[in-house]
């Protein structure tokens, strides 16, 4: 099988301004990588990077083994942002017809089949939002739209989630749920990139962890991460707290 993702010697920059230098990784499928670094560190410009948002100014990306200026299967990306819950918040549509959104990849400009319909409440179904279906979007708590984002990418399903900072402003309770959902999900088989400034989340969850602060510090299974001295480096203190329970 191709890595999901690829990324050799890419490099971005806003105008004159340097966001990822010379960065290389290989996120296999099936991988929970774990995306950190301090703020403004290009965490979100490489995820974007990943998923053919930008287009590097040097080197390539490839999505399972396609470059990705020219992958076209959109439907196997489930990319939930940092601005989800905020823009949840004023949608008036129902979960269910969020979630819907998911199939119309695989509907073509056909009606909904039957088979579609079945995947949407799956979906519900599998995220634990079926009894929340027939609500507004916007009347929701932003964990429970977090999920409702996770069911329309599986409801299209997708290889791949890709994550930033999707707990922002959830509360703890609700926090814990959603990352057991998503270890349940990569136990399936699903490849999940997670943007967490949490640092003791991402090494309780992910099985590799990428370090940048625009140049790559690290990139490796979780153990190697938390016995180095990457942290350090990238955020210029050691004053991080780690967990590791793998």
């Amino acid at each position: 099988m191709p890595p999901a993702v690829s990324v050799e010697n890419v490099t971005f920059a806003y105008g004159d301004q340097p966001a990822v230098e010379d960065v290389s990784l290989t996120v296999e499928q099936g991988d929970f990588l774990g995306l950190v670094g301090p703020n403004g560190s290009g965490k979100t410009t490489l995820l974007h990077l990943m998923l053919g948002l930008h287009s590097p100014d040097e080197g390539t990306i490839e999505l399972f083994g396609e470059p990705v200026e020219t992958f076209e299967a959109g439907e196997r990306i489930g990319y939930v942002s940092q601005q989800a819950t905020e823009k949840g918040s004023t949608m008036p549509v129902t979960v269910r017809e969020v979630v819907t959104m998911g199939r119309f990849a695989h509907a073509g400009h056909g009606r909904l089949t039957e088979p579609d319909r079945t995947a949407v409440e799956e979906a519900l179904e599998t995220v634990g939002i079926t009894d929340l279906a027939d609500r507004r979007i916007n009347q929701l708590s932003g964990g429970q739209r977090q999920r409702a984002y996770i069911a329309r990418a599986l409801a299209s399903e997708a290889d791949l989630l890709a994550l930033d900072e999707p707990t922002v402003g959830v509360d703890a309770e609700s926090r814990d749920a959603f990352y057991h959902l998503l270890d349940s999900l990569n136990d399936d088989g699903i490849t999940v990139i997670l943007i967490e400034h949490d640092i003791g989340v991402v090494t309780d969850r992910a099985d590799h962890i990428a370090c940048i602060n625009r140049e790559l510090y690290h990139h490796g299974d979780t153990e190697s991460f938390v016995e180095s001295d990457a942290l350090a480096e990238a955020y210029g203190s050691s004053g991080q707290v780690l967990h590791h329970h793998h």
